[in-house]
């Protein structure tokens, strides 16, 4: 060990005889595109200090005499806290970390390349807080386990929160690292000062499961395991531990005295046999039964239980895609009929739904804001959701009250077996004849729901700008023969076109929506899903909307840099449209001039031209293109792409939803 250290303080003083040298111009500096050109593997644990691609004046600091040097180069440290941290996320099961570079956090990144190998957790390089928190966000859902995202103090935090924002919304566990530096006598003069907090939770806090500020490496490891159980338990949140700069920089001094807790998969709570018994009996004698479902499913197991459910029962299932809860082929999916099904029941059956009061009533979106029944006034509402269990009161997402009659609170996926038995314990299945006669009307109604999206989808088809049925659909000519393959976006912004068009058959071929309606998820999102969908060899598909993008462009870089094969299609409409919509609505209520609605909703003069952001960004691109008969070729060029293993971006104008 001994060798080692002489070793290192030579390279360091080493270092100061290049920057003389490099001040003079002497010095031929290598790129960092060479450096890593030139590197033929991860760095072995033992891997000596700074890059040789950082000029001295980087190692050292710019302002520092030999003096202060010297000194600085006095402070090595064999075996630093951060080293411990990393082992500790290696006990959670973290596989990848977005890191958006960050000198509070210095300590662990440097032990994440060097002590780590930068490999499990690999670091996966962001430019900006707000991706790196949303590449988690896409991450989790799509692999089924959290990611984290590393953020720099007080200003990452405020760059991150609305992605953290949308993680807490849509119900998402990320784990959140966020650097400090807690003893004030420790903090150097200017920046270090501006960057840190006394209680560094508080602005995130009302969208946080949870979090802790560690004063030691044990405490660390048992909040961090900690965190990584409550964040995947039910109802999934985000999570933050503080990390501070001293516990990362300070030597270990006793390793074998600090412990790592295992690794804990809390059991999801099913709700208590006696409701359940009386939610089965409640759909079993309904007439006009309706299942909805809203972040039911976390896996395929979720999504077949449903169907199980809604067969026992012959129920129309209203699937509102914040996650892939039920197969688009099947004859009880009817979501495309939800407002008529509403209106119809005698009972619904809400499963982790998030607004259940907009189930059986409605505002109108007028002066006045006035709030009518859409349900029948004797309709039975049950509820199973995590929601009871958890909430917070200074945000908006808990939705307005209803008071259902029978709530339980429970895990809706882990409850759905019980309900299963319960259902045909009261007498559902094919052999009650009432709900045996239910079969052939939802067959013919969900095959009249089907031509009639294929009917409007022809609306419009040769038209330039390209519709969005037509964009939707070319783009499902070109993956529907894939193996495997994922719809890594929000289909919202696309009037739902691949829910009604395409055939989903499995949990994994659609992401959900993005939680919070935060700007900005979008490209981030997709990005983590890809990274997911990589690992399995899964096809990645997000359908971009512009005006999106715009929020977090460099997540392109991200993903050139990365080589995450991510087939990427423009919605490129030249606008906010959802914006434009609402001022056209105000300028006609008022009897003004309706069409400056162009005004600050229009992305133009000059228009973008989204091909050419990505190319230079490392990203293959083409367009802007607006023919229709150009782009089935174009995506099929962009798919042989993203099957070698690199992303691809094709820039569609098109209309506006």
């Amino acid at each position: 060990m001994q060798e080692k250290k002489s070793g290192r303080r030579g390279f360091l003083k080493g270092a100061l005889v290049a920057g003389a040298g490099a001040a003079t111009g002497a010095v031929a500096l290598i790129t960092s595109t060479e450096s890593e050109a030139q590197t033929t593997g991860p760095k072995p644990a033992s891997a000596p200090g700074p890059s040789a691609s950082m000029t001295a004046a980087e190692k050292m600091g710019s302002s520092a005499g030999s003096a202060e040097a010297a000194a600085e180069a006095s402070g090595h440290v064999a075996h630093p806290g951060s080293d411990f941290m990393v082992d500790v996320m290696r006990a959670a099961d973290l596989d990848y970390v977005a890191v958006m570079t960050a000198s509070s956090l210095r300590g662990l990144q440097e032990s994440l390349a060097n002590y780590g190998g930068n490999k499990s957790p690999e670091m996966i390089v962001c430019c900006h807080e707000e991706g790196a928190v949303a590449m988690a966000h896409g991450y989790a859902k799509m692999a089924g386990k959290p990611m984290a995202a590393m953020l720099h103090a007080v200003v990452g935090l405020q760059h991150a929160s609305m992605a953290i924002y949308n993680a807490w919304c849509d119900r998402v566990p990320v784990m959140l690292m966020v650097g400090n530096i807690v003893d004030a006598t420790k903090r150097r003069p200017g920046v270090e000062w501006d960057h840190t907090a006394v209680d560094m939770g508080a602005s995130v806090r009302d969208m946080l499961k949870w979090d802790d500020t560690p004063g030691s490496l044990q405490h660390y490891a048992e909040s961090f395991m900690r965190a990584r159980a409550l964040a995947t338990t039910p109802p999934m949140e985000p999570v933050m531990i503080v990390t501070d700069g001293e516990l990362q920089e300070s030597p270990i001094e006793n390793r074998q005295a600090l412990k790592i807790p295992k690794r804990v998969q809390v059991m999801p709570p099913e709700g208590d046999p006696v409701s359940v018994a009386r939610v089965a009996k409640a759909l079993v004698e309904a007439k006009n039964p309706v299942i909805v479902a809203d972040r039911l499913a976390r896996n395929q197991e979720g999504m077949d239980l449903l169907v199980q459910l809604a067969e026992s029962l012959n129920a129309p299932v209203i699937d509102l895609y914040s996650r892939m809860n039920f197969p688009s082929n099947h004859y009880l999916q009817h979501s495309g009929r939800k407002a008529e099904l509403l209106k119809q029941a005698d009972v619904i059956l809400a499963l982790e739904v998030g607004d259940v009061w907009s189930l059986v009533n409605r505002v109108a979106d007028i002066p006045g804001r006035p709030s009518s029944r859409t349900a029948k006034a004797d309709v039975q509402v049950l509820s199973i959701s995590t929601s009871y269990l958890y909430q917070k009161s200074s945000y908006g997402d808990v939705e307005r009250y209803l008071a259902t009659d029978i709530a339980i609170a429970a895990d809706a996926q882990t409850t759905l077996p019980s309900l299963i038995e319960a259902v045909k314990r009261a007498g559902g299945g094919a052999g009650n004849a009432a709900i045996a006669a239910r079969k052939k009307p939802m067959i013919d109604a969900f095959v009249a729901m089907h031509e009639s999206a294929r009917q409007r989808a022809m609306a419009g088809w040769d038209a330039s700008p390209v519709s969005t049925a037509r964009l939707c659909m070319e783009i499902w000519d070109k993956i529907k023969h894939e193996e495997k393959w994922s719809l890594v976006s929000d289909a919202q912004f696309e009037s739902n076109w691949p829910q009604q068009l395409w055939e989903f058959t499995e949990f994994k071929q659609y992401i959900g929506s993005a939680g919070g309606y935060g700007v900005g998820y979008g490209l981030p999102a997709a990005a983590g899903a890809a990274l997911a969908c990589k690992a399995e060899g899964r096809i990645a598909v997000n359908i971009q909307t512009d005006g999106e993008l715009l929020m977090v462009p460099s997540m392109l870089w991200t993903l050139a840099h990365h080589k995450i094969p991510l087939l990427s299609i423009m919605h490129n409409n030249r606008a906010w449209h959802q914006e434009a919509m609402h001022l056209q609505r105000m300028g006609v209520r008022r009897d003004r001039d309706p069409t400056t609605w162009r005004v600050g909703t229009r992305i133009e003069a000059p228009f973008i031209d989204y091909a050419a952001m990505a190319k230079s960004m490392g990203v293959w691109a083409e367009g802007p293109i607006s023919d229709p008969a150009l782009l089935g070729p174009a995506i099929a060029r962009a798919l042989a792409v993203v099957k070698s293993g690199l992303p691809a971006l094709i820039d569609v104008v098109t209309q506006p939803r």
